[in-house]
C-alpha cells in the first residue's frame, strides 16, 4: 500500500504568476535544454495550474572512480553514476509553490524563492519547547551557528534569544496541525523544519497536496507566532529606503579604496549546505566574463568592484554572481577540459558573499545576505526587560556594609582602602545570624576528580547562594 504522505520541501515563490506559461518562464529555460528536460503541463491532473519537469544525467563514470582505481587496482570497482530530479510547480489560491525531488530543486533559481516562508511557518507551528535544530547568522562575524539536538529542548536551554543572531533555519516538533499525514511517532508530534523552504510531510495525491498547501498557507497568514518564537522575526533588516541609499553609498565608496578589513568574506546561507561539496566557482562582476577558480576570492570581488566607476558598484555586486560546481572527473585532459566536467551546484549574487560593518553618526550597521542590519537595534530593551526584574527596589540580601581599613600604598603612604574579599566573607558571615562563608571552599567535579568549582561565597539560613565581589575599588 502506498503511502499518504511524504516528507517534501515546498517553495513559496516569488513574482511568478500564476499560469503554467509564467511558471515556465521563471525557470531557467536554458538549463532545461541543456538537461534535455522532461516539461509537462499537469494542471487538468492536479486541478489547479501546474507544470512538472524531469531530466536524468547519465555518467560514464563516477567522479571518485580513478582515485579508487590507483588506490585498490580493480577495475570492477569501478560504477557508472546517473543524476535525476524533477520539478512540480503549482499554484495554490493564486500563490505559486514548488517542490523538488532529488536535484529538482537546483532548477529553482535563488531569487524566485521566498526567503522567510519556511521559517514563517516554524515559528507558528514549532512548539518552542521541543526545538531540534537550529541554524543561525551571526552579525558582524561573518559566521553560521548550528546545533541538532535530536530530542528537543526548550528555547531558552538554548539561548536563541540573542540579539545578534539571525536565525535562517528551525526544525522541531510540531504542536496540532491538520495534515494529511496526521500524527508522527513521537507522542502524537510531527516534525518539520523551516527556512527558506519547508520541509514537511505532504499529501501524495493532487487532493491532498493542495490541502495541506492551504492548510500550511492558512498557519502563516492567520496565526501568531509562539511568544518564546516572536523574537525571531523582531530582527528585521532596514527598510527605510534613504538609510539604506546612504548605507550603499559608504558601501560604494569604500569599495573604490584599498581594502582596510571592512569588507570580509561571508557564505550566503542559501549555499552553506553546497559549500563543502563544491570544488571550483565562478565568479563574475561587470562586464567580465565568469571567472573560474577553486574556491571564492574575496581579493578578485574586490579589485573587480575597485575598477568600476563610483556610484556603480554596489550596483554590480548585486547583479554580478558566484556559481557553485562539482568536479564530475578526478582527472582531465586536452580532450577533457575542467569547464566540460562542471556540474553546477547553486548560483547566488556576489553581494550575498560579502559581509560589511559601517557605522552612520553613533548607529552600527552590518551588510549580511544581501541585506543591512542595525547592529544592536532594541537590544537596551531586550536587556532592561530582562535584567530589570533582577533588581528591584528592595535587596533581596541585606549584606553588611563594606567596611575600610589603613593600608600602604605603593609610595609607602598610608591610606584608606576596602578590606579583601576573603576578610569581607568572613565578617559579612559573622554579622548575620545563619549565614556560612563558603569563599575558597570548592567543590569537586564528580567526573573529573582535578576539576572543581567555587559554588558562593556566602550561604544563608534561607539556603540563598550569594556571589560577593567588589564593584569598585572603593566598594562598601
Amino acid at each position: 500500500m502506498s503511502s499518504t504522505a511524504s516528507k517534501r520541501t515546498l517553495y513559496r515563490l516569488t513574482h511568478v504568476k500564476a499560469t503554467p506559461e509564467s511558471m515556465l518562464e521563471a525557470l531557467d529555460v536554458d538549463a532545461l535544454d541543456t538537461l534535455d528536460a522532461v516539461v509537462r503541463d499537469v494542471s487538468d491532473h492536479m486541478g489547479v495550474p501546474a507544470l512538472a519537469v524531469s531530466f536524468a544525467v547519465a555518467k560514464e563514470e563516477a567522479a571518485w572512480g580513478k582515485d579508487i582505481l590507483r588506490l585498490a587496482g580493480e577495475s570492477d570497482l569501478l560504477q557508472s553514476e546517473q543524476r535525476t530530479g524533477a520539478l512540480l510547480v503549482l499554484a495554490v489560491d493564486d500563490v505559486v509553490y514548488a517542490i523538488g525531488f532529488d536535484q529538482g530543486y537546483r532548477l529553482l533559481p535563488a531569487q524566485l524563492k521566498d526567503a522567510h516562508f519556511g521559517l514563517s511557518f516554524g515559528i507558528r507551528a514549532i512548539n518552542p519547547r521541543q526545538v531540534r535544530d537550529f541554524t543561525a547568522s551571526v552579525l558582524g562575524q561573518a559566521r553560521i551557528d548550528s546545533s541538532l539536538i535530536p530530542a528537543g529542548a526548550s528555547v531558552p536551554a538554548l539561548g536563541l534569544r540573542d540579539h545578534g543572531r539571525i536565525i535562517r533555519h528551525l526544525g522541531g516538533y510540531l504542536d496540532e496541525v491538520e495534515l494529511t499525514a496526521g500524527s508522527g511517532t513521537r507522542n502524537g508530534a510531527m516534525t518539520a523544519e523551516g527556512g527558506i523552504g519547508l520541509r514537511i510531510k505532504l499529501g501524495t495525491t493532487p487532493a491532498t497536496l493542495v490541502k495541506d498547501i492551504r492548510a500550511i498557507a492558512a498557519i502563516c497568514e492567520h496565526v501568531v507566532p509562539h511568544p518564546d518564537l516572536a523574537f525571531v522575526e523582531h530582527i528585521t533588516a532596514v527598510k527605510d529606503a534613504s538609510l539604506i541609499d546612504a548605507l550603499d553609498a559608504e558601501l560604494d565608496a569604500t569599495l573604490g579604496r584599498p581594502a582596510d578589513g571592512r569588507i570580509i568574506t561571508a557564505v550566503p546561507f542559501s549555499q552553506s549546505t553546497d559549500l563543502p561539496r563544491s570544488t571550483a566557482c565562478t565568479i563574475k562582476i561587470g562586464s567580465c566574463p565568469p571567472h573560474l577558480r577553486d574556491e571564492f576570492s574575496l581579493d578578485y570581488v574586490l579589485e573587480r568592484a575597485r575598477v568600476i566607476k563610483a556610484g556603480a558598484r554596489v550596483t554590480a555586486l548585486r547583479q554580478g554572481t558566484v556559481e557553485l560546481f562539482r568536479d564530475t572527473l578526478s582527472a582531465r585532459t586536452a580532450l577533457a577540459p575542467r569547464t566540460a566536467s562542471l556540474e553546477a551546484l547553486s548560483k547566488e549574487t556576489a553581494m550575498k558573499w560579502i559581509e560589511a560593518t559601517f557605522s552612520l553618526d553613533s548607529r552600527t550597521f552590518c551588510l549580511l545576505d544581501g541585506e543591512w542590519y542595525e547592529l544592536g537595534a532594541g537590544y537596551l530593551r531586550n536587556v532592561n526587560e530582562t535584567v530589570a526584574p533582577l533588581f528591584p527596589d528592595t535587596p533581596s540580601v541585606d549584606l553588611p556594609r563594606w567596611p575600610l581599613v589603613e593600608k600602604l600604598n605603593k609610595k609607602g603612604m598610608r591610606v584608606m582602602r576596602p578590606v579583601d574579599e576573603g576578610d569581607y566573607n568572613k565578617l559579612a558571615a559573622q554579622a548575620r545570624r545563619g549565614w556560612v562563608c563558603l569563599d575558597k571552599k570548592n567543590v569537586h567535579n564528580p567526573f573529573r576528580a582535578s576539576n572543581s568549582v567555587e559554588i558562593c561565597d556566602l550561604f544563608t539560613e534561607d539556603d540563598t547562594l550569594v556571589l560577593v565581589s567588589p564593584r569598585t575599588p572603593q566598594a562598601r
